[in-house]
């Protein structure tokens, strides 16, 4: 049954974005090519989609802006239907009826027979981000999923990072009172050393500065840390050192570029 209603049903496309987004101001004119970080294909099928789901109506349609740069919208930006996610529930509630049905409606131009584009505010789709829902009630239609290739801050910084791609886990943010969040980490530290798995972690730009602060606190003397900061853009770096070595030379991060922090416990 699932694979006639793909014949007739439209596809979910998991479009990537790229990681500069708020990085760089959109009138300043130094926002980089999208191929830079974009596979071609990727941008081109962009400019195909005349459905979007998304985090921020403006911020699409920034990205598409750039898009039609180098490949022409097939559909004027002001003609795309645009639709934007519901926040999703604090505390990671569980989802109610109702959430459901706001999915179902997101998805009604899919089963009318027309592809619709997933855009993460940066990114992939779904990963760290609540446009997993949406991909969860595509699957529960029948509407096929398809993923595109793009950048990932978490794979990019793990890979980067030379510690364990093996095992890891992407714990996302961790408590902002500073009781708690010295807990947590002394948690997963001692989680890290038993399974010798990778902790991953993000926070927002502002609280960069607090969160390394903690974690060179925190974290034993000869755990490795990783911290990546800036990801794709000219500026961006990727460091791994111990965590008595961090602290020999810790640097201050900037408090408007997306980091990434890692660590990998002996």
């Amino acid at each position: 049954m699932a694979t006639t209603a793909h014949t007739t049903m439209g596809r979910l496309i998991l479009m990537p974005n790229t990681l500069d987004f708020g990085c760089i101001e959109p009138g300043s004119g130094n926002l980089p090519d999208l191929r830079q970080t974009l596979p071609m294909a990727a941008i081109e099928a962009a400019a195909r989609l005349t459905h979007w789901i998304c985090e921020n109506a403006k911020t699409s349609r920034a990205f598409l802006k750039r898009v039609d740069a180098i490949t022409p919208l097939i559909t004027p930006l002001q003609g795309l239907d645009i639709q934007v996610l519901p926040r999703p529930p604090k505390g990671g509630s569980k989802t109610t009826q109702q959430d459901d049905k706001a999915m179902d409606a997101l998805l009604a131009p899919a089963l009318a027979g027309h592809d619709v584009g997933l855009m993460s505010e940066a990114g992939l789709p779904g990963v760290a981000d609540p446009g997993a829902a949406v991909v969860l009630a595509a699957h529960k239609l029948g509407i096929q999923v398809v993923p595109l290739s793009g950048p990932s801050s978490l794979v990019l910084a793990l890979a980067a990072s030379g510690l364990n791609g093996q095992s890891f886990a992407f714990v996302g943010y961790l408590p902002v009172d500073a009781g708690e969040r010295a807990t947590r980490i002394k948690d997963l530290e001692q989680l890290s050393r038993k399974g010798h798995q990778t902790q991953l972690v993000i926070e927002t730009p502002y609280r960069n500065n607090a969160l390394k602060d903690a974690l060179l606190q925190q974290l034993q003397a000869q755990t490795w840390l990783t911290i990546s900061c800036g990801l794709t853009l000219d500026q961006g770096w990727s460091r791994t050192l111990r965590v008595a070595d961090w602290k020999k030379r810790a640097p201050t991060l900037p408090d408007d570029i997306p980091a990434v922090f890692g660590w990998l416990a002996n």
